[in-house]
């Protein structure tokens, strides 16, 4: 067929980069978007069920360790953003009218806003993970109990407390997922 608009079709090779963008993008989204959901869930139910209790998991560095972890979920949100907006670029890569099509430079900046979006989550749930990790560690070799004889409930590291580092761990796979994605389309459009 013959196409009036005086528009031709991209080529081969932007068209299998339009492709890979689209595949890499909804892999991403859907894998952060799961990973962040049930990381989002487990850290709700922690910090309400902590606060509940009245359990040694409202010391201040616990409660810093989840401000931090909360933290890396949001900026998970950006980076599940940031993986959605790859499908639209891919969407546009493949447009036939080559004025609707992202330039280089521009598909290189929004790669590299992932790749800033992600370092940072993951070292907000790095850090958050070692407030948790810490925190659990002093409960656990706290010598309250056997100092005194006494033995104090309160000491015991709960499945909520093991799930709380969990789900952070969740949230650093994602990111991973999300630095991994980025980095491929970068090398990607390099190689072109």
């Amino acid at each position: 067929m013959f196409d009036k608009s005086g528009t031709k079709p991209p080529p081969a090779s932007l068209e299998s980069i339009a492709n890979q963008f689209r595949l890499t993008g909804w892999i991403g989204f859907w894998s952060q978007i799961v990973l962040g959901v049930v990381s989002a869930i487990v850290l709700l139910l922690f910090a309400v069920f902590s606060q509940r209790t009245g359990s040694p998991s409202n010391n201040p560095g616990t409660g810093f360790g989840i401000f931090l972890a909360v933290c890396g979920l949001i900026a998970l949100g950006m980076s599940v953003y940031c993986a959605f907006r790859y499908t639209r670029l891919g969407r546009q890569l493949r447009s036939s009218n080559p004025a609707n099509r992202p330039r280089k430079v521009y598909t290189i900046q929004v790669i590299k806003f992932a790749l800033v979006v992600n370092l940072v989550g993951m070292l907000l749930s790095l850090f958050g993970a070692y407030a948790i990790i810490g925190t659990l560690f002093a409960r656990a070799i706290s010598p309250q109990a056997i100092a005194t004889g006494i033995f104090d409930p309160n000491r015991i590291i709960g499945g909520l407390d093991i799930l709380a580092v969990q789900a952070n761990t969740n949230t650093i796979f994602a990111h991973f997922l999300g630095l991994s994605s980025a980095l491929w389309l970068l090398n990607r459009i390099n190689r072109s």
